[in-house]
This record gives C-alpha cells, structure tokens and sequence, in this order.
C-alpha cells in the first residue's frame, strides 16, 4: 500500500509541475550561493541545428571578408566545415545565404545574401528575447 501511495504521490506532484504550480523553487534553494539560469538558443530543422550563434557569426564573417576560406581561418575551423555548414543552411533555405562565384580577375569569393542578413537579424532578435527571458527567470530565483 506505502508503494502505491507514493506512485500517486509522485504523480500527482508532476502533474501540479505540468500544470505550472510549481512557480518558483527559490525555496528549495540554500542562500548564500549566486544561482543563475542559463542556456543555448539556435532553431533546429528535421532535428539538425539550422541556425545558432556559429552559423550567424560564419555569415558575417563571410559577409567582412568576402570569402568562406577567410571567415573559416578567422574563426579557426576548416574550409570543408565551413563549406558544410553553408551547404546545409543553402539546402534548407527558400534562396541561398550565400552565393560562391569563382575564378575572375579577383579570383572569386563569395557573398552573403540578403536572406542571409534577414536570418541574421532574426536570430539577434530572438537571442535578445532569450537573454531578457533568463535574466527575469534568473531574478525570480534571487528576489
């Protein structure tokens, strides 16, 4: 019977916990220590990482240098890792992000389109509303 009981019990406290009972833990928390939520943000597709941090910095970089070869060494990855992750955001995009062009008197490089800016923009809105999110998730836990 004390086996079942505490099943129910147990129940019963994830549902409360589903339902949004459990509204703050700031009580279950010793004082004296700097408790901080944090977290990683990026969209995923067909549950592979489609846009994050890396990849925006990779299109800017592109977009100040011209070139996938210079923004790869600038952030110490291979080209080929580079070109990967340009590959796969050009494949799940309506229009490329980036255009290569080869040869020619500059001897080619590539270009950052304006898909490109607009997913970047996007992402630096949503990390804005994500920082706001942890930094008051973080203050309840502290007031």
């Amino acid at each position: 019977m004390g086996t079942l009981f505490a099943i129910i019990q147990s129940l019963k406290n994830r549902i409360l916990v589903f339902l949004g009972m459990a509204k703050s833990i700031k009580h279950l928390l010793k004082k004296g220590f700097n408790f901080q939520v944090t977290g990683s943000l990026w969209i995923e597709c067909e549950g592979e990482r489609f846009l994050g941090p890396g990849k925006v910095e990779l299109l800017e970089r592109i977009a100040d240098t011209g070139s996938i070869n210079k923004a790869a060494k600038q952030m110490g990855m291979s080209y080929k890792k580079a070109w990967e992750m340009i590959k796969v955001l050009n494949t799940q995009t309506a229009k490329p992000v980036v255009i290569k062009q080869t040869g020619g008197e500059r001897g080619g490089g590539s270009t950052v389109t304006e898909e490109a800016w607009e997913l970047i923009k996007y992402h630096r809105l949503l990390r804005d509303r994500f920082t706001t999110f942890l930094k008051k998730e973080t203050n309840r836990l502290r007031t």
